[in-house]
């Protein structure tokens, strides 16, 4: 079966949550960063910005200087975090296996649930309606056979596109581009394959094995020319993924009434302890997430000392953070959720547990 990846690149994240948070700001050259008066770096700006010249790693001095009217913010890695770990809940609802490489980036394994290519565009487009309900927030969508491939063509339509590059139209779909956008491509590597008139990917591809040996010796670019060709083995590296199970409710109509969103958390948190005991686990922490009908997020966690699967009392804790939430902003909510993490196998630790104690019985007979 052929490989059907997706990368999915949030359109300028922290300028957009920002923006979610501050709707005065949404027509206004917005940049994410530090002091424009000192050293501060862009960490993103809006499209409103970009209109300037203003891009990510450039000096917030530099950026004042090419637009002196715009407006700029510091970062809130906290905030962005919250609306990262719900566009990422959304989108594992639609393609349950994802690999998370930054706040507002990933790959996703649509061929987990499309059977062709033909049944991708749909899937990614439930993607981004999903990433879009709960958090208002545009992602890019890039579909191919590959890692390489999707990560280029989810930044072609942005924002809020979606590009497929169906098998066997990698290379000449990456052909035409600079050679500085593939991705491996750094700095050193792109001055000398200028210096040699090579400024395309497909120039890059089209290197025989003798010019690629004197341009770029070894292993890199061996790998790079693949690339260029569309040829990119990697799969989606799970690793690093943080485990949580949760469960959340987006209501017909907002609800303010705290004791009905007390008794929806109740019900939920029995419904996550359920899974808990299927899967012999036991979790420490408990968030309890709220979305307001202006689609801002707010969550809030408490981690205990010892993990549990008891459902009254993950209902409990999730409650009296749904409180703690609502006195820092009170209102109605158009979505509750909880979810527990920091997750440890119990079924597995009496097994040990149990063959411990027995070595320690046969060696006292």
């Amino acid at each position: 079966m052929v490989p059907i990846v997706a990368h999915l690149d949030l359109d300028a994240f922290f300028a957009a949550v920002e923006e979610l948070e501050h709707p005065e700001l949404a027509s206004k050259p917005l940049v994410v960063g530090g002091d424009p008066h000192g050293r501060g770096v862009v960490a993103t700006a809006n499209y409103e910005a970009r209109r300037f010249g203003i891009r990510s790693a450039m000096s917030c001095a530099e950026a004042l200087r090419r637009c002196p009217h715009a407006v700029f913010v510091r970062s809130n890695h906290s905030l962005y975090g919250q609306y990262s770990r719900a566009v990422w809940s959304a989108v594992r609802e639609v393609i349950p296996t994802v690999e998370r490489t930054g706040l507002d980036e990933g790959y996703l394994d649509i061929g987990e649930v499309a059977s062709d290519f033909r049944e991708a565009r749909p899937l990614a487009e439930a993607v981004q309606a999903a990433v879009r309900g709960v958090t208002n927030l545009s992602c890019s969508l890039g579909v191919a056979t590959c890692k390489v491939v999707a990560k280029v063509a989810s930044d072609r339509r942005k924002p809020g596109g979606l590009m497929i590059v169906p098998p066997g139209r990698e290379a000449a779909f990456l052909a035409p581009f600079d050679v500085r956008l593939l991705p491996g491509v750094g700095p050193r590597a792109e001055e000398r394959m200028r210096a040699a008139g090579v400024a395309t990917i497909g120039a890059l591809a089209r290197l025989t094995d003798q010019e690629l040996a004197a341009l770029l010796p070894g292993k890199v670019g061996a790998l790079l020319r693949d690339r260029a060709r569309g040829i990119d083995a990697r799969s989606l590296d799970l690793a690093t993924e943080s485990v949580s199970i949760g469960h959340e409710e987006t209501f017909a109509r907002d609800v303010v009434d705290r004791e009905r969103l007390h008794d929806e958390l109740r019900r939920m948190a029995v419904r996550v302890a359920e899974r808990l005991a299927r899967g012999g686990q036991v979790a420490r922490t408990v968030t309890t997430k709220v979305r307001y009908p202006d689609f801002s997020i707010r969550s809030r966690s408490t981690t205990l000392d010892v993990g549990t699967d008891d459902g009254t009392r993950i209902g409990e804790l999730a409650c009296v953070l749904l409180d703690r939430a609502l006195t820092d902003r009170p209102g109605a909510l158009r979505l509750v959720g909880v979810s527990v993490s920091k997750l440890e196998t119990v079924v597995q630790l009496a097994l040990v547990d149990a063959a411990y104690s027995g070595s320690q019985d046969t060696s006292t007979t």
